[in-house]
């Protein structure tokens, strides 16, 4: 039972690495809009590719402003799956120890 338990917790420092790396490619693609960047920059093409298939759905469903907060609710999801999904993986995986 302790190697699933053990799997478990690989799972969730996996997950938690991955979030934590895209929410700061979220803030850096965030920033990079601020400053009007070079379209043909091969990092601010690769930030942009990462970041709108997960933040145009959400632009989609905010009510048009002058401030784009789809990067601060992306953030907020981040968050709660790091605080909800990891912390019950890793629970569980304690308990199976």
């Amino acid at each position: 039972m302790f190697i699933i338990g053990n799997l478990l917790h690989a799972i969730a420092v996996v997950l938690d690495i991955i979030l934590t790396f895209y929410m700061w490619v979220v803030i850096i693609a965030a920033l990079i809009s601020w400053v009007n960047p070079d379209p043909y920059n091969p990092i601010v093409r690769f930030l942009y590719a990462a970041t709108e298939p997960v933040l145009r759905p959400i632009r989609r469903k905010l009510p048009m402003t002058g401030i784009d907060f789809s990067p601060l609710i992306v953030i907020a999801i981040i968050y709660f799956i790091k605080y909800f999904v990891i912390a019950s993986l890793n629970d569980l995986a304690m308990r199976m120890h």
